[in-house]
């Protein structure tokens, strides 16, 4: 993944094209929408309801209203399903506010985090499917989403703080972590801090290779591109790992998205979490951590298991063919089958 990565960089540092009047707003996504909709539905339902009893005899007036009742309350519940609580915040060990959501019930509990310059919003194909069997929570890293944002450095560690304060605000006592891309390493930090109530990552399209051997060079030809012109600078790189074939509404989405992203804390995080591949961290930390780990990955980097297995307690890895960075979004239901699929793998493990 690295190498690619370098090449990548090195070709954004060379051939960046800045283009200051493509700047666009942060999309926003609240349960306002969620809610809206559902009340236009119900406003429909019920003029129908009012039109259908001028032109119905009794019996069809009671079929009318019976069918009507059946649809909005099937909205409100089926919705409600993944609407479980009112959105939550919690300080993590710094006092930063992290916000998070908690859907479903079930002795299980199933952490979703976010990567780098993402946040909650970027599971949402993950809740209802998942909230049916087990509670969920996802959450915002600090800096990222809703959450606070008042840290100098965005360490790993310092997320992995943010995890654990939010499983002890749900109080949850048997966690599966999952983290896509830098959250990989997140939900090591946090399954660090939390040894007796992890008992399994799950990581998503990353921890390829955990001995990846990254020079500090390396490492700032990487980020130079991005300091240059974070906004064009990390189009480019995030559009180098969406495969051509992704629906553009997807791609645009997240190449808006990713790039809105507050430069100083996504400058911090990327230092941050590559330095780990130069000081042997990204190993290490894995040797502090004896459960099961598992990838649900795409296609375009290869994994040495065999690295990895020299750390990890036990390592196995499910890949979808033909898949992307961002397989859990335009690859949605093939990769929840697989997720289900690695669940039943950390439950079988312990």
């Amino acid at each position: 993944m690295f190498s690619i990565l370098e090449k990548r960089f090195k070709f954004m540092d060379e051939n960046l094209i800045f283009n200051q009047s493509s700047k666009t707003e942060r999309p926003l996504q609240t349960k306002c929408d969620v809610l809206n909709k559902g009340e236009s539905i119900m406003k429909y339902t019920t003029k129908k309801v009012v039109e259908n009893k001028k032109n119905c005899n009794p019996h069809m007036k009671f079929v009318t209203c019976f069918l009507a009742l059946l649809l909005v309350f099937g909205f409100i519940f089926g919705t409600g399903q993944a609407q479980a609580e009112w959105p939550g915040v919690v300080s993590s060990k710094d006092g930063t506010q992290i916000s998070y959501e908690v859907y479903g019930t079930g002795e299980l509990t199933l952490m979703f985090v976010h990567g780098w310059s993402c946040d909650a919003r970027y599971w949402r194909k993950q809740v209802f499917h998942f909230s049916r069997n087990h509670r969920v929570v996802t959450l915002d890293l600090a800096g990222h989403g809703h959450s606070g944002m008042s840290r100098k450095k965005y360490t790993m560690s310092a997320f992995g703080e943010d995890v654990r304060a939010v499983a002890e605000a749900v109080k949850s006592r048997r966690i599966i972590l999952i983290g896509h891309s830098m959250g990989g390493s997140v939900i090591a930090e946090a399954a660090r801090l939390m040894p007796k109530r992890v008992i399994g990552l799950i990581g998503i399209d990353t921890l390829e290779n955990i001995e990846y051997p990254l020079t500090h060079k390396q490492l700032d030809q990487m980020i130079t591109p991005l300091r240059k012109d974070f906004r064009a600078g990390s189009r480019q790189f995030v559009k180098s790992m969406i495969l051509p074939a992704t629906d553009p509404k997807i791609s645009n989405w997240i190449l808006s998205d990713m790039s809105a992203a507050p430069p100083a804390v996504a400058l911090s995080a990327m230092n941050e979490y590559l330095s780990q591949y130069v000081t042997g961290e990204s190993a290490k930390i894995f040797e502090k951590i004896r459960i099961p780990v598992i990838t649900v990955n795409g296609d375009q980097w290869p994994i040495n298991y065999k690295a990895n297995r020299r750390h990890m307690f036990s390592f196995d890895a499910i890949v979808l063919k033909k898949a992307d960075h961002f397989l859990m979004m335009n690859r949605a239901e093939e990769f929840n089958k697989a997720l289900d699929r690695a669940i039943v793998m950390i439950l079988k493990k312990k």
